[in-house]
């Protein structure tokens, strides 16, 4: 079976692509500006391509990766399924996490440019009315990508690195995580036999500031504490009924993984 993953060389396109060539898959990896060299054979197309925590200082590249390249591949491309990836931050300000919901963004605050960006690359996949053009909502997805400026890499840099941590969101201030080898496989799943065209990939539970810091203390004795005037930052609840009934996605807590996140973090610093 052949697959073409765009966005090979970033986090989860380059896990996403490893986890295929382990099945055996045929998988074509172009690069992010580089032409479809066989755009009339893509088979299952995953659209990793994606700028995240530097977004605010990139707003017009995060523009282009998030829609322009999108538009020539569902414009110019034969494949059999595509599967754009955008994010659960389109959530922030909605009433509930449901994939039914509706959005408030405006075009002049410069946090939206990234939710307005996903959000025009959903509608142009949806445009399309083709039952396997498919969009995939992922939480803050966690793993051993320790060059991150992500907010969980980063903070266990901070706890192993200088022993301290100062958050600049308050304690009770929650995220979704989920863990990037249970989403390998599930976004697989999906591009090959997803039956909707829209689903939150998470993990459903909300983990807050202090729950994580508890954990990081624990397993690093590091300092932990809160800027001055740190905001109080909350998501609604993800729901993830959708992947749950369909694929029997259920993944692991965050707060479980982290012994094994420090650890793998300290064994980088010695390699």
């Amino acid at each position: 079976m052949r697959f073409t993953v765009l966005g090979a060389s970033g986090f989860i396109g380059s896990h996403v692509a490893a986890h295929l060539r382990a099945r055996g898959a045929e998988c074509y990896m172009p690069g992010r500006d580089e032409p479809l060299a066989d755009a009339g054979h893509l088979g299952h197309v995953l659209f990793c391509i994606g700028v995240t925590a530097d977004f605010r200082r990139r707003p017009l590249d995060a523009v282009r990766a998030h829609v322009c390249r999108l538009l020539d591949v569902l414009e110019g491309g034969r494949f059999e399924s595509l599967l754009y990836l955008s994010s659960s931050r389109v959530y922030a300000g909605a009433d509930s996490g449901s994939e039914d919901a509706t959005f408030r963004v405006s075009p002049r605050s410069l946090s939206d440019v990234y939710n307005l960006s996903k959000l025009t690359g959903e509608a142009a996949c949806f445009a399309t009315d083709r039952p396997t053009v498919r969009v995939a909502r992922l939480s803050n997805v966690y793993g051993g990508n320790w060059d991150s400026e992500n907010f969980l890499m980063a903070v266990i840099r901070q706890a192993v690195d200088a022993g301290r941590v100062v958050l600049q969101t308050d304690w009770e201030s929650a995220k979704d995580y989920v863990g990037i080898h249970e989403v390998e496989p599930l976004l697989c799943d999906i591009a090959e036999r997803g039956q909707a065209r829209l689903y939150n990939v998470a993990s459903g539970v909300r983990v807050s500031n202090r729950n994580l810091g508890d954990a990081l203390r624990r397993v690093t004795g590091c300092d932990l504490t809160v800027a001055t005037g740190a905001p109080h930052v909350v998501f609604p609840p993800i729901d993830t009924s959708r992947v749950k009934e369909e694929f029997g996605f259920r993944p692991a807590s965050v707060l479980d993984a982290v012994d094994d996140l420090v650890a793998d973090y300290r064994l980088k610093r010695k390699a």
